[in-house]
């Protein structure tokens, strides 16, 4: 049976811009509401960050009709250009946004692809970080994505990175966990590994048997029974070539620990005002990117709940946990998520809106009641 993650309370930030610095991460650290922190996903090499190009924005999902129509779209919507944003570290260190307790429950739609930082800066960063004495050390889950073979190299340099901290108190005070981010819509001519089975098989085979640090997964919003069909048929190892023989034999989920649902939904569209019939694209080139925040809830709730029905209907992916993520801002969204079977709830468009503060403000909605 693989590692159990922990986290308490049940709260974390996920992958995200927001996620990307030293300083976004020492202020997720200190926030005595989150008992997990995630990284911004991150390569071997980084990311060739082009602030030009990968940007994000803002909007408001209740204004969703486009100028110069009467059809609206759940993938579409107005905004301003001023209000887009290349993330860290060329806007900023820190988020710029206005932060108001009165901010509308906002969505956001990014053309962003991973973190410009490579995986040994973020193993340096968490090398720095203290964990104060008051407290249990937060879990901190780094994220990281690439190939099959540059997962395995990744996963290499974070497992010696964790031993020499186990023998070497002093060079990491905090657990650690790793997620591999197979669900990013936005790089090109490469689709979301984990839309493919014969992808994600190749993917799970390059995993270690057996692993002290709790590995999970990333994935896409799935839309159809067949794609929930592919992944679990995938997670039972049978799309490998070396499928298990018999039930009882290990398969590729037993290397897994957890399962974050869900990523960005892909192929969406958010158009800048105009005065013409042809309004332009908000974000870069054709403006196509993954959309977030609440238009993307009632799937992610989906997601999780067929998900945890699935892995509880097999007692070989019964131990899979799953980090619940979509659309959560406040308390009641919070409750939804658990309620369906989210070992945790994750944000990320709610926290680039409301700053970490936002995790205060869930936990005081629930009283405390994790």
């Amino acid at each position: 049976m693989p590692p159990k993650l922990r986290i308490h309370p049940p709260l974390l930030n996920t992958a995200s811009p927001w996620s990307t610095s030293h300083t976004h991460l020492t202020s997720l650290l200190r926030s005595p509401s989150l008992g997990a922190v995630t990284t911004r996903t991150s390569l071997l090499a980084g990311f060739p960050h082009d602030p030009s190009r990968h940007r994000y924005a803002f909007f408001d999902p209740a204004a969703l009709s486009v100028p110069g129509s009467n059809n609206t779209s759940s993938t579409t919507a107005t905004a301003t250009k001023s209000s887009t944003f290349s993330g860290p570290p060329e806007d900023s260190l820190t988020n710029n946004i206005p932060q108001t307790s009165t901010l509308t429950p906002l969505a956001s739609l990014n053309t962003l692809g991973y973190s410009p930082l490579p995986l040994s800066a973020y193993l340096s960063m968490i090398s720095s970080f203290t964990s104060p004495a008051s407290s249990s050390p937060k879990t901190i889950i780094i994220s990281i994505t690439g190939s099959p073979s540059e997962i395995s190299s990744s996963y290499g340099l974070i497992s010696s990175f964790f031993h020499s901290s186990s023998s070497s108190p002093s060079s990491s005070a905090f657990p650690l966990a790793i997620e591999i981010n197979l669900s990013c819509p936005n790089i090109p001519n490469l689709p979301p590994p984990a839309y493919s089975p014969s992808s994600l098989a190749t993917y799970l085979a390059a995993l270690p048997i057996a692993s002290d640090i709790p590995i999970g997964i990333k994935i896409p919003p799935y839309t159809h029974a067949g794609q929930f069909d592919d992944f679990v048929s995938a997670l039972l190892g049978s799309h490998s070539p070396s499928a298990p023989a018999s039930s009882s034999a290990p398969v590729p989920a037993s290397k897994l620990s957890f399962i974050t649902a869900t990523n960005t939904l892909g192929s969406s569209l958010l158009l800048g005002p105009s005065s013409s019939s042809s309004p332009e694209p908000l974000l870069p080139d054709a403006g196509i990117g993954g959309m977030a925040g609440p238009p993307l809830h009632p799937l992610a709730l989906g997601n999780v709940a067929i998900l945890r029905r699935r892995f509880d209907a097999d007692p070989r992916l019964a131990h899979l946990d799953i980090i619940g993520v979509g659309g959560v801002y406040d308390g009641q969204g919070y409750k939804r998520m658990r309620s369906v079977g989210a070992m945790a709830v994750g944000i990320a468009t709610a926290l680039g809106r409301q700053g970490v503060d936002v995790f205060t403000s869930i936990e005081k909605d629930i009283n405390s009641a994790w």
